[in-house]
């Protein structure tokens, strides 16, 4: 699956606009609570590689999302976060799923290598 932040995809036509998609998952606002032992990089679970893993289930649903409609893509893809408590943020990771063909197999012209 291509995830691109573009609207577009050089080198390839777009066919079906499939519609909106999304990933989202609700976080802890305590990075203590969500397992980060320190969130200066000590033993543990880094701050920044938790914050990564965050984004990543949230592309993934948002992936399957896709995938379920039938979209070998996804453009303009974003992030958006919002609170839901006091405690608890939502991310989610947004986008418009597609079925994109590569302009030379539409037209039979194979791209150089």
């Amino acid at each position: 699956m291509l995830v691109v932040t573009t609207e577009g995809l050089p080198g390839y036509e777009i066919t079906t606009v499939l519609g909106e998609v999304l990933g989202v998952v609700a976080t802890s606002r305590n990075p203590f609570a969500a397992g980060i032992r320190s969130t200066e990089g000590g033993p543990g679970q880094d701050l920044s590689q938790f914050l990564v893993k965050t984004r990543s289930r949230a592309v993934g649903q948002m992936v399957q999302a896709a995938e379920h409609r039938g979209a070998n893509a996804i453009v303009g893809m974003r992030f958006d976060h919002r609170d839901v408590t006091n405690t608890w943020v939502e991310l989610c990771a947004y986008g418009t799923a597609v079925v994109a063909v590569p302009l030379h197999a539409r037209t039979g012209v194979h791209a150089a290598a």
